[in-house]
């Protein structure tokens, strides 16, 4: 069942997508070479907590932890093990979700460790520029396909990359995987129409090499997990957003910054005016 919120209800997942965006903006500074992911672990866990709201992740489907983080070739769901440490040039990621006051938010980033290649700056670019495309494609009246299409036409079609088909984004809130199931390809055009009050997550991950991945299950008997990375070895980057749709075009409800998703957007714009999709 897909819920349309309320003017309410969408003011109270921003106030939870400003706390996870605190923990984003927090990690700016802290990731560097040398800090082990579950260093990244405990300082979103703690912040959270001391601004009054609940890691959600914890104890979802048996999960321990308050983040997932994975590096290089790893797509999502990986643990923030504490044997892992961060190298220079590494390309870490970073999902949360946060529960505040019974108001849900999810995203994920991206952060390069240290100095990183030309290749890996311009998957990180690209990547944050399709989740972009696919907010601008977030209008009332507008589907499904039309986000995801945007977002592969951008990664696969002009630069090459894989766009990862097996994971998605999706509704959020009241509680924190809904329906609809949010693709990251398809049709223009096709696909479930968008209205005033959905509230979903755009959440692409793509890949340098194939689209394909891969089950990859943790080393430590004691904590039993599967995560997931590139099929190919080749690396890949992820960034999401919680947004709304509002009769006054799509609100980003954990954005970190007004005037970089403002400057985002209306490449995002442009692009598609360009390309005939808007």
């Amino acid at each position: 069942m897909i819920t349309l919120k309320s003017e309410r209800e969408i003011e109270g997942m921003r106030e939870s997508g400003k706390i996870l965006a605190g923990v984003h903006l927090g990690l700016r500074d802290m990731i560097k070479p040398g800090i082990s992911a579950y260093s990244i672990e405990e300082f979103a866990n703690d912040y959270i907590v001391k601004h009054g709201a609940t890691p959600s992740e914890k104890g979802f489907e048996g999960y321990k932890y308050a983040t997932c983080v994975d590096v290089n070739d790893e797509v999502a769901h990986g643990t923030p093990r504490k044997d892992l440490i961060l190298q220079e040039g590494d390309l870490v990621k970073v999902d949360m979700t946060v529960n505040y006051k019974g108001y849900e938010s999810d995203s994920c980033w991206s952060y390069a460790v240290g100095s990183v290649t030309q290749e890996t700056s311009d998957l990180m670019e690209v990547t944050k520029k399709s989740l972009y495309l696919g907010i601008a494609q977030s209008v009332e009246g507008k589907r499904l396909g039309d986000i995801g299409y945007a977002i592969q036409h951008y990664t696969e079609d002009e630069h090459g990359y894989g766009d990862v088909r097996e994971l998605c984004g999706h509704g959020i809130g009241p509680t924190m995987h809904e329906e609809p199931d949010v693709l990251h390809y398809g049709e223009p055009g096709k696909g479930l129409r968008l209205k005033n009050g959905m509230t979903i997550t755009i959440e692409p991950m793509i890949n340098e090499g194939t689209w394909e991945i891969v089950d990859r299950s943790l080393k430590d008997p004691n904590d039993d997990w599967i995560y997931y990375a590139s099929a190919d070895g080749s690396w890949s980057a992820q960034y999401e957003h919680t947004l709304a749709i509002t009769a006054d075009g799509p609100k980003i409800l954990t954005s970190q910054d007004a005037a970089e998703d403002e400057k985002y957007l209306k490449w995002a714009r442009d692009y598609l005016k360009e390309h005939k999709q808007a």
